[in-house]
């Protein structure tokens, strides 16, 4: 019995601690061996994978992800590309077409020779030793099953599968423009999450992830001239050295031309890995923080830019984890490769040493890499989110004093502008343009955030950070879990918020109507020209430089938000019943007193026009 005794305390101490409030989730644990030959860009692996139903529900097929079949001429991918590549957004300053590409994708696919394509080919799927019915569907592999899985069981698959690395043209690749030789994202047969809304096994045409959470343990052959850099921790670093060895240690490294670099990653839902034979790496060791690991190409113009990087993310963690959580991991990895910038949980692929992109894609650890959020179907609570945090610990890196967040809210009045705008609640995959989506997801994800602050108080909204991390980490949060956070820690009703911005796309606009004397008060009557009700912040300026601030809360907030500063004085006035297109408020001091009356001086309301948020008076 006491040997039976601890496995069960830990198995329920787990599950209670990672427990879904209301909501169960998978679990999954995948043990890879691949081995790659670096003459044709090929390898084989082999995955066992242990696969816990936890649902209430029989699943008589599984999916998994083939990501890299998209890399082939006239994929969905490919045809994808092209077609949004029709539209165009309008013209340059030269007066040229602007077209809506992905310009790192553009037609380059459909360009394709044989030995650049990307394949993944799947041999065979067994189920405790017995094969499988295979569908191919692209990027989907569809297994029909021959016994279903029963709630609350575990099964165990094995799965063999081959693949040619592409040609680097979207997040996984050989050969990037930097120089690095792999980029290993998307490059295993992965399990489709299926939770409380079934099946999540959308194909891949460049968009965003969604995984199961589980434990790697993952081993890859390769060249003993290549370093490999991975989303995990190294298990083996005294025998493949590369500076991985301990302080101290000696590397003995087996006899023959390949090393086995062994990882493993527990409570993740990917695993990524990079492979060069010129990478140099830079180690930092956080106070009260991670091991970081900088990876890059060995050459003299990355040296000074990935050192400052590094430099820059150990100043950066304190804020981080001050303001969003701490990081629990063991350690993370910027790794130089890919097309960009792409997140990971515990590293991310970077092209170059861009600080801003080294702490965006290290803020995805929190919005995407602890969260897990469904991507498709919630891009902006990832990228969005990220993108605020980004733009908060830079901002607080430089210490500027300016509003951080500009940069997002002109964006986002741009694509409003433009008429391409669609709803946040649009699934990734079916946006009508590039455009959109990456204004939609990043920038009014980023607005959503910063105007949160203004409708709750900034200090509440931090308070809400820190309690949603507490909360839903590594629980697949949707758009509503996030919203009944902000409501209870604010004590504030918040779903108008939602419907308006994430499933509308009217706009905020309010304007200074008139002002009149009446019975020795100033009247001041504001005007809601948009569709979007908002509390409202009103500032008056008086000639003897004194300030008002009168603060009128939403009636469907059933609350209102603290006292933000004492620096000016503030007045809390009826709530203005959304339906009404007008509210009047008045002040005690007389007309001839006014010189200045501002509609939100914070900036943190979304107006979208904000030349009539401010009247200047020259009596």
């Amino acid at each position: 019995m006491k040997k039976l005794l601890l496995p069960v305390l830990l198995f329920i101490l787990f599950n209670s601690c990672f427990a879904q409030p209301d909501r169960w989730q998978q679990r999954i644990s995948y043990n890879i061996h691949v081995k790659m030959d670096v003459a044709t860009n090929r390898f084989a692996g082999i995955e066992k994978i242990d696969y816990f139903n936890n649902s209430p529900d029989t699943l008589y097929r599984v999916f998994f992800h083939t990501y890299w079949n998209a890399f082939q001429p006239n994929s969905s991918m490919d045809v994808r590309s092209r077609e949004l590549g029709k539209t165009i957004l309008g013209v340059d300053k030269q007066g040229k077409e602007v077209h809506d590409w992905d310009p790192r994708v553009k037609d380059r696919i459909l360009n394709l020779k044989p030995d650049e394509i990307g394949y993944q080919k799947v041999a065979y799927v067994t189920v405790n030793g017995k094969a499988q019915k295979l569908k191919e569907h692209e990027t989907i592999l569809e297994v029909v099953l021959d016994k279903p899985i029963l709630p609350k069981s575990k099964t165990t698959f094995e799965v063999s599968f081959q693949a040619q690395v592409p040609l680097q043209i979207r997040r996984s690749g050989r050969d990037n423009a930097e120089g690095v030789k792999y980029s290993m994202a998307q490059w295993y047969p992965k399990m489709a999450e299926y939770d409380y809304q079934g099946w999540n096994a959308n194909p891949y045409i460049a968009r965003e992830f969604y995984g199961v959470w589980g434990d790697y343990n993952v081993k890859i052959d390769i060249d003993k001239s290549y370093m490999v850099a991975a989303s995990a921790t190294l298990q083996n670093p005294n025998q493949v050295g590369f500076g991985y060895e301990e302080t101290g240690a000696k590397v003995v490294k087996p006899s023959g031309a390949t090393l086995t670099w062994n990882f493993i990653a527990n409570n993740v839902h990917d695993f990524v890995w990079a492979a060069d034979s010129n990478y140099a790496m830079i180690k930092r060791k956080v106070k009260n923080g991670p091991l970081l690991y900088i990876v890059y190409k060995n050459v003299d113009s990355f040296r000074v830019p990935f050192k400052k990087l590094a430099d820059t993310a150990e100043l950066a963690y304190p804020i981080m984890a001050k303001t969003f959580g701490p990081y629990p991991y063991k350690n993370f990895t910027f790794i130089q490769g890919g097309d960009g910038g792409m997140e990971y949980p515990m590293a991310t692929l970077i092209k170059n040493a861009g600080i801003g992109t080294g702490i965006h894609e290290w803020m995805h650890s929190w919005y995407q890499g602890m969260m897990g959020t469904n991507e498709s179907l919630y891009p902006w609570m990832d990228e969005g989110f990220t993108t605020y945090a980004e733009e908060r610990v830079m901002g607080e890196l430089r210490q500027k004093k300016t509003f951080l967040q500009e940069g997002s809210y002109l964006s986002y009045f741009r694509l409003v502008k433009s008429g391409f705008e669609e709803p946040m609640s649009t699934h990734s995959d079916h946006y009508n343009t590039n455009y959109a989506y990456s204004v939609a997801a990043y920038s009014k994800g980023a607005v959503f955030m910063t105007q949160l602050g203004y409708i709750v108080g900034d200090s509440v909204r931090d308070k809400i950070l820190l309690e949603y991390y507490r909360e839903w980490r590594f629980k697949h949060p949707n758009s509503n879990d996030f919203i009944r956070v902000a409501e209870k820690v604010s004590g504030i009703e918040l779903e108008w918020y939602k419907e308006y911005w994430v499933y509308s796309t009217k706009t905020i606009d309010y304007a200074i109507d008139s002002l009149w004397e009446e019975n020795g008060k100033t009247n001041i009557r504001i005007k809601r020209i948009g569709e979007m009700p908002m509390p409202i912040d009103v500032e008056l300026t008086f000639k003897d430089s004194t300030k008002e601030l009168h603060y009128i809360p939403l009636d469907l907030m059933y609350g209102q938000k603290p006292v933000e500063s004492d620096s000016v004085p503030r007045t809390v006035h009826e709530e203005w019943r959304w339906a009404h297109p007008t509210y009047t408020f008045s002040t005690d001091r007389k007309i001839l007193d006014l010189s200045e009356v501002q509609i939100d001086p914070s900036q943190r309301l979304a107006d979208i026009d904000r030349r009539n948020n401010l009247l200047k008076i020259h009596w």
